[in-house]
């Protein structure tokens, strides 16, 4: 590990005489890439120089406690020693996990798909209400947020919504997000004021750029059709919303949020890339999926992975059995608590198997 370690700083040192060299900053190119592998390789570097400063101070001590000493300072120094092991410990395990592999879509802008499931308007009204929650969480994040597509009931629920979130780290923090969500609470259209239990499946995609997923004309259908739900008299009596059905795989994809029917057209094509993206990429993980039970779920939509409970006011993560009540603070976009929970648990699961 230290090997690999001393290999990352010296390239680290390296990257930043190359980036003060004039033929860098003529270069945006390979400006932008050397700036890139810096920024991805700063905290683990920043992290192994802090280890190697704590490893020299606790060395600096025991070497002090080997002198003749009084038994006050013998005490300060142990003290000092004591701390300074603990700071080592926790900084190796930092490194430890900062060596694991990094997901190569996290940094990744994310489509999230919610579709209303078990439950009928109940189910369309909490889809409505895990839209507003992402794009809450999002804005707290300072990530961009764009409508792609939206299927709307006569109470103002989704019968299905695309979200696009673009920001730094999106897909890193919302892949656990894939899922099963259920709602426990007495609908607004229950009269007898019975609890009733409904369900919303989430669905993230990473944004694949053209070169990842190639696209041929000839497997597309494109059809065209007037867009419903709020827009006004321009969006709903013109072709402006497109669908897309990719023939091989029979995926199907659709927008009608613009006006304009080609932008309509950009935007489907890149949900139909990021939808393919996942279908060949879980196709290659499959045999490896099926050895490896993730503490934080396989991310199948059939996973129930979260019960939002209304009358207890309480978040219940099932895959790591985290229980919050603070239901009000979670629906406005407080998730920081329970999507870190499931970071750590998958870093510790990685570890597991690392050192297995």
């Amino acid at each position: 590990m230290f090997d690999k370690l001393e290999a990352m700083e010296q390239r680290y040192t390296l990257l930043g005489e190359w980036l003060c060299s004039p033929d860098v900053l003529n270069n945006p190119a390979k400006l932008r890439e050397y700036s890139k592998e810096q920024s991805d390789l700063a905290d683990t570097v920043e992290t192994y120089r802090a280890y190697k400063r704590a490893r020299q101070q606790l060395r600096d001590a025991k070497e002090m406690l080997a002198e003749k000493l009084d038994d006050e300072m013998r005490e300060l120094v142990k003290l000092e020693i004591e701390e300074q092991e603990q700071e080592l410990a926790s900084l190796e395990k930092r490194l430890q996990v900062l060596l694991l592999p990094k997901d190569p879509n996290d940094d990744k802008n994310v489509f999230l798909e919610i579709r209303a499931a078990a439950g009928g308007d109940e189910a369309a009204l909490f889809a409505a209400d895990l839209l507003r929650m992402y794009t809450r969480y999002a804005e707290r994040n300072g990530w961009k947020t764009e409508m792609i597509d939206a299927n709307y009931t006569d109470i103002h629920g989704f019968r299905q919504v695309t979200l696009s979130i673009q920001g730094k780290g999106a897909y890193s923090k919302l892949k656990f997000e894939s899922g099963t969500h259920r709602v426990q609470r007495v609908p607004v259209t229950e009269s007898g004021g019975r609890i009733h239990t409904s369900t919303a499946t989430v669905a993230v995609l990473p944004e694949v750029e053209d070169i990842q997923v190639e696209i041929h004309e000839k497997d597309i259908r494109i059809d065209t059709f007037c867009s419903t739900g709020p827009g006004g008299q321009s969006v709903n009596t013109t072709q402006s919303a497109v669908r897309i059905t990719h023939l091989p795989t029979g995926i199907v994809v659709s927008c009608q949020d613009e006006k304009s029917q080609i932008k309509n057209r950009e935007k489907a094509m890149r949900v139909l890339r990021a939808r393919l993206y996942e279908k060949y990429q879980s196709e290659q993980q499959e045999e490896l999926a099926a050895n490896r039970k993730s503490q934080v779920g396989t991310g199948d939509r059939s996973e129930r992975i979260r019960t939002y409970n209304f009358p207890q006011s309480r978040v219940t993560d099932h895959r790591i059995g985290l229980t919050i009540h603070r239901l009000d603070a979670v629906l406005d976009g407080e998730l920081d608590e329970i999507i870190q929970a499931l970071i750590v648990a998958d870093q510790a699961e990685m570890l597991a198997a690392a050192e297995a």
